[in-house]
């Protein structure tokens, strides 16, 4: 019923920058939270960053100051600028967004597939 799709990563080399993108498509009725979060080789999957439907925004502290999140609502689209970027922000990055869709009246969360960040010292 919702589908997540991610865009943006990729190799960089380290001090350098990327934006990811994602966009959620089918019935939905209205987006709550969207975020990023990442999972590393061998680690748990772990938040980034999350914003709310206002704007509100909540980061990892190893991101705090190198990574943005922002939303354009109208698009059902969330983005995450990331600056600085160094070895440890190496990971597979998932979009997620807390979803209400047309025909029921609960929120589900999503997840899309996942896109591949690496970061060459």
């Amino acid at each position: 019923q919702v589908q997540l799709v991610e865009s943006g990563g990729g190799l960089v080399q380290a001090g350098g920058s990327l934006r990811l993108s994602c966009v959620a498509s089918g019935s939905i009725f209205s987006i709550n939270g969207m975020g990023w979060y990442r999972q590393a080789p061998g680690k748990q999957r772990e938040l980034v960053a999350l914003i709310t439907i206002g704007g509100s925004t909540n980061y990892a502290d190893s991101v705090k100051g190198r990574f943005t999140i922002s939303r354009d609502n109208g698009k059902n689209t969330v983005y995450l600028q990331m600056n600085s970027l160094h070895p440890d922000d190496i990971a597979v990055y998932y979009c997620y967004a807390r979803v209400r869709v047309m025909v029921l009246p609960t929120w589900s969360d999503y997840w899309g597939q996942g896109t591949q960040v690496t970061v060459s010292s």
